[in-house]
């Protein structure tokens, strides 16, 4: 067996267990994708993928490679683009076969559909129709990182991708920040530099974090540390290949209410009461009313 990652992504050749042709009830069928070894695929995945009436695919490219590497054969049946730049009478078009007791599987380029990839207005609008919608869960980026991050995995947000300018990036990691569950975020391998650079700062240098790279492939890799290491670690120029960061709820700290004060007190003088609070509030971890009723006091 060879080990060798192919144009679409896809690492190690294949073999086994056929897919087998099976009677599927009219509906839609979300089927999740390997993020990087093609064996990762379940059975049952292949079995629709095998069967489906109409496959629509975020890649139609990826997806007949996909099929090919597991011996699946077309058989003139449509295989279509969906993705998020799909039109409203793409998904009529979709979900009309379904209507007329078609199946057909939706597929993400790599990954659980929905999960930072096409598929909720699909979702949606076959939900509203009270249309059948089965999910064939399998490879996900945010569950195996979480994995394998050695972080606490009893509580986690995935929060998806940050913004990726700054002003707007920074408001939203200050609201994360404070959330007590361990954070998964996906970024850009471009990105991730001066996406810890800004975690440094909000969520607090010593906060444990894991950037997991490469999921399921060759090169996979993990790096753990603190924020600050891990700013550290990072090369300029950022990394290569798919990245997912993983981040520590944040720290027990003891809080000196004169510290809180000093600090609110000077928010005051820049900022409204409430944008004043809810800073204070995310630096401290502290509830944003309870920082609020302070700041009126404080005012008063």
């Amino acid at each position: 067996m060879t080990d060798e990652t192919d144009q679409t992504g896809f690492e190690e050749s294949t073999g086994g267990t056929p897919a087998r042709q099976v009677a599927l009830a009219p509906g839609l069928y979300l089927v999740a994708t390997p993020i990087g070894s093609a064996r990762d695929i379940t059975l049952r995945a292949l079995d629709i993928l095998a069967s489906a009436d109409t496959i629509a695919a975020e890649d139609t490219r990826t997806a007949r490679h996909l099929m090919e590497l597991h011996g699946i054969k077309a058989r003139g049946r449509r295989i279509v683009a969906y993705h998020d730049h799909s039109s409203d009478g793409d998904r009529a078009r979709l979900l009309g076969l379904v209507r007329e007791g078609g199946s057909v599987a939706c597929v993400s380029e790599a990954g659980t559909p929905l999960v930072a990839d096409p598929g909720y207005r699909l979702v949606k609008d076959a939900v509203a129709e009270g249309l059948a919608v089965t999910a064939a869960p399998g490879p996900s980026a945010v569950l195996a990182a979480l994995s394998i991050s050695g972080l606490p995995s009893d509580r986690f947000l995935f929060a998806g991708f940050p913004p990726s300018k700054g002003a707007e990036r920074r408001k939203v990691l200050e609201e994360l920040a404070a959330i007590p569950s361990t954070l998964v975020l996906y970024e850009s391998p471009k990105r991730i530099k001066g996406l810890l650079a800004d975690l440094v700062d909000i969520a607090g240098a010593e906060r444990k974090a894991a950037i997991c790279r490469e999921l399921t492939k060759r090169f996979e890799e993990v790096i753990r540390g603190t924020l600050a290491e891990l700013a550290e670690a990072v090369p300029d120029k950022g990394l290569r290949g798919e990245v997912v960061l993983v981040l520590d709820r944040p720290l027990a700290r003891q809080i000196d209410q004169e510290e809180v004060d000093a600090a609110l007190l000077d928010a005051l003088e820049r900022l409204p009461m409430k944008a004043a609070a809810n800073e204070i509030a995310t630096r401290f971890g502290t509830a944003k009313r309870d920082m609020y009723q302070l700041a009126l006091r404080l005012k008063g």
